[in-house]
């Protein structure tokens, strides 16, 4: 979701991005407030210099900042940069989730029919549950998008479902699922 929006997609992207961000954003401040780790793993957009501050700044200085503004990272926030589409991929998340004794992830950002797919892909196959909260993911193509989900559904055994339907948790001996975005 840190993204400048400048890429061939964008403008099939942008609507579907506008209808999840005020669900992001209350998602994102329902973690936090619960104290769950709060992971944002984003494109590096092939600025192999680039750190977590200089790609939020380049989204904050592009004309689309109102996207990015709300769900900027806070100070409690943690940050993976990726190079491709699963957040998994060549990063190092998994080790930085066993760090956290995190077994449930949330995904949440876009695109759902690419990322969010193979990102569900990759925690499915290193035993996580993963939930996406169909309302807090973007998407350039609905029809593949919703066959994504199904894919995640049936496949992977993901947990689809609205996000005021996710509880987090975090009471005595309960583990509080991770919240990441692409």
């Amino acid at each position: 979701m840190v993204n400048t929006y400048d890429h061939p997609d964008a403008e099939r992207l942008l609507p579907s991005v506008r209808e999840a961000l005020p669900v992001l954003v209350e998602l994102l401040h329902r973690a936090r407030e619960c104290r769950v780790p709060v992971i944002y793993v984003n494109d590096n957009f092939g600025e192999w210099r680039s750190h977590h501050g200089e790609l939020v700044d380049a989204a904050l200085d592009g004309p689309h900042a109102d996207l990015v503004e709300p769900i900027r990272p806070d100070g409690s926030s943690l940050f993976v940069v990726k190079a491709r589409h699963s957040i998994f991929y060549e990063t190092p998340l998994a080790y930085l989730l066993r760090q956290l004794g995190v077994d449930q992830v949330v995904l949440c950002g876009q695109v759902t029919e690419q990322c969010v797919l193979y990102s569900a892909l990759d925690a499915h196959i290193r035993h996580l549950s993963v939930t996406v909260p169909t309302d807090a993911v973007a998407h350039i193509d609905g029809s593949l998008a919703d066959a994504a989900l199904e894919m995640m559904r049936r496949n992977m055994g993901a947990r689809t479902v609205r996000a005021k339907e996710i509880a987090f948790d975090t009471g005595p001996g309960r583990e509080a699922p991770g919240a990441m975005r692409n």
